[in-house]
């Protein structure tokens, strides 16, 4: 019995007839996933990889007739690859090749509604988490990226040979705006690079975006004044549309500050990208904050991994994200975060599993992003 014709009896069939192909070879222009896959009881990993496959590309649950008015071939997700996971009974690491052409150029947001948008929910599966993506060049080169990068930061900042330091104004929420200034101006004048409104800092009847952000530019000017130095205020230009936003990033950059935040998971790939762009037509830098991150990150066997946040975040554009820190965390802990800081700063990053480093990553000429070791003290 061959597989085109078990493929057209009517009903539902197998995915791994069409899906697992463990003899395909991956094409330098394939985007990679690794996927850590948690089958329900009594369905094989191979069925529940090529499940996964063709749900996040060309499949669906049985045979079409306007199947045959295209190439699956040509244009079907593969699982090529699948191992189960040291230590974990019934997880397996399931490896798919997606053709490049599935994808819009320049997209993080139909990157993510392809690999991860509809996969999720899928009964087959007990849990879903995508550990990592290999970007090839073909489509990075396809985005901006940061808008500027961390050399040009420091080229701009004139800051050299050390870590920029930086702080978050609190109390987060309650302040006036000539209160806000004030304690801004306390901490550049006292030593710092950077002062940072925090992620939930948008425009609250306590303190409207448009005077904080005068308020903070005079502080701002105030203490570069006296200290000689270049300094900052990342002013949080979120808002509840991409043109509020848009807006709010011209209005920074008449004052003429430096640079500008977005709480890029929240706010959305899209409305990140938008931002970005203009952030790098118009000279200023662009401050990540991860806000949300850990609702699809924090569990070990469902959603997404943070270094394939961070991927993304580095080809929709910004030149800091906030990276965690690897203070009091576990040793493994540490290893995996120093894997994703290389991934955001390196131009070359090699396979490397013991830091959580599924693909070798080669990001070609992308700026890289300025990690910020955030979280605090506690340990």
């Amino acid at each position: 019995e061959t597989k085109a014709s078990v493929g057209f009896k009517a009903g539902v069939k197998d995915y791994k007839l069409t899906y697992y192909t463990p003899e395909y070879e991956t094409k330098d222009t394939d985007i990679l996933a690794a996927f850590r896959v948690t089958p329900q009881p009594g369905v094989p990993p191979e069925e529940a990889g090529a499940a996964v496959a063709a749900e996040s590309s060309t499949g669906t649950w049985t045979t079409v007739w306007t199947d045959g008015l295209t190439s699956l071939d040509r244009y079907k997700g593969r699982c090529y690859h699948i191992e189960p996971v040291p230590g974990e009974a019934d997880q397996y690491i399931c490896y798919i090749a997606y053709p490049l052409d599935l994808f819009e150029e320049g997209s993080v947001t139909n990157m993510f509604t392809s690999i991860v948008g509809n996969v999720f929910g899928f009964k087959a599966l007990r849990a879903l988490r995508l550990e990592d993506l290999r970007i090839p060049v073909a489509y990075s080169k396809t985005f901006q990226g940061p808008p500027h990068g961390i050399q040009v930061e420091r080229d701009k900042l004139n800051k050299y040979g050390r870590p920029l330091l930086g702080c978050t104004i609190k109390p987060k929420l309650g302040l006036s705006a000539k209160n806000y200034g004030r304690a801004c101006y306390e901490c550049l004048r006292g030593g710092l690079d950077f002062t940072k409104d925090d992620e939930n800092v948008n425009s609250q009847p306590f303190m409207r975006w448009r005077d904080r952000f005068v308020f903070c530019a005079e502080a701002i000017y105030k203490a570069q004044a006296e200290t000689g130095e270049i300094k900052g205020h990342y002013l949080n230009a979120t808002a509840g549309t991409c043109e509020e936003m848009i807006k709010r990033a011209v209005f920074a950059r008449e004052l003429g500050v430096p640079i500008v935040m977005h709480d890029y998971i929240t706010g959305g790939f899209t409305a990140n990208t938008s931002l970005a762009h203009y952030c790098r037509d118009n000279g200023l830098l662009l401050h990540i904050h991860r806000a949300m991150h850990a609702v699809i990150d924090r569990q070990k066997n469902h959603g997404m991994h943070f270094r394939v946040l961070a991927k993304a975040l580095r080809m929709s554009g910004g030149d800091h994200i906030h990276s965690g820190t690897v203070v009091g965390k576990l040793e493994g802990e540490r290893e995996i975060t120093l894997g994703f800081v290389d991934l955001l700063r390196d131009d070359f990053i090699e396979k490397d599993r013991s830091r959580g480093i599924f693909f070798t990553q080669d990001w070609a000429s992308m700026p890289g992003v300025i990690p910020v070791a955030s979280g605090g003290i506690h340990v």
